[in-house]
C-alpha cells in the first residue's frame, strides 16, 4: 500500500507540474505576458520537478529510491522556492532596497566571471520586479511560490512516513 501511495503523490506532482507549464505557456502566447529571468529560472524548476516525479511514479522504486526521488523533489522544489521568493521580493521592495541588492549581485557576478550576466540582470532587474498580472490579486510570482511550497512538502510525506516506519521497526527489535 505504502508503494501505491508514494507512486500517485509522484504522479500528482508531475499532473500539478505539467499543468502549471501549460498555464504559464497559454499566458505567454495567449495573453502575451514575456516571461522574465527569474520566470524562466522557475519554469525550468517547474520542468525539472515535473519530470524527476514522472520518473520516481514510473519507476516505482523501493524505500531507498523513494527516499532518493524525495530528496531530489525536494532539493529542486527548495531551488524554485528561492527564485519564486528573491522575485516576490523584488516586487515588494522598493527602489531604496533594489539599488543595494542589484550591485550586491553585480559584484558576486563579476567574481564569478559572469560579465554577459551582468549586462541582462540590469535589463531584466525592473522587469522582473513589475507585476504584470494578477489572479484574486496574488502575482504570477506569489502563485508559483505557493506551488512550490506545495511541491516542497509533498516529498515530506514519503520521507517521514519511511522515518516513522524505520523507528517503529527499531523499537520493536530491540525489546
Amino acid at each position: 500500500m505504502y508503494l501505491a501511495r508514494t507512486r500517485f503523490l509522484f504522479f500528482l506532482a508531475s499532473l500539478a507540474c505539467a499543468s502549471i507549464i501549460g498555464v504559464a505557456f497559454y499566458l505567454q502566447q495567449a495573453v502575451g505576458l514575456d516571461p522574465c529571468t527569474l520566470c524562466m529560472v522557475q519554469r525550468a524548476a517547474f520542468i525539472a520537478c515535473g519530470v524527476l516525479a514522472l520518473c520516481a511514479a514510473c519507476h516505482a522504486p523501493g524505500p531507498t529510491g523513494t527516499r532518493r526521488y524525495s530528496l531530489g523533489l525536494l532539493l529542486v522544489a527548495l531551488a524554485g522556492l528561492a527564485g519564486a521568493g528573491t522575485q516576490v521580493w523584488l516586487q515588494t521592495a522598493s527602489a531604496d532596497q533594489l539599488i543595494p541588492f542589484i550591485t550586491r549581485l553585480e559584484q558576486i557576478l563579476s567574481l564569478l566571471s559572469l560579465d554577459m550576466c551582468i549586462d541582462r540582470l540590469r535589463s531584466d532587474a525592473l522587469f522582473c520586479a513589475e507585476i504584470t498580472w494578477t489572479l484574486f490579486g496574488i502575482s504570477l510570482p506569489e502563485w508559483s511560490l505557493l506551488a512550490f511550497t506545495g511541491l516542497a512538502l509533498l516529498p515530506l510525506y514519503p520521507l517521514f512516513s519511511e522515518l516513522s516506519h524505520w523507528l517503529a521497526t527499531r523499537d520493536r527489535g530491540g525489546y
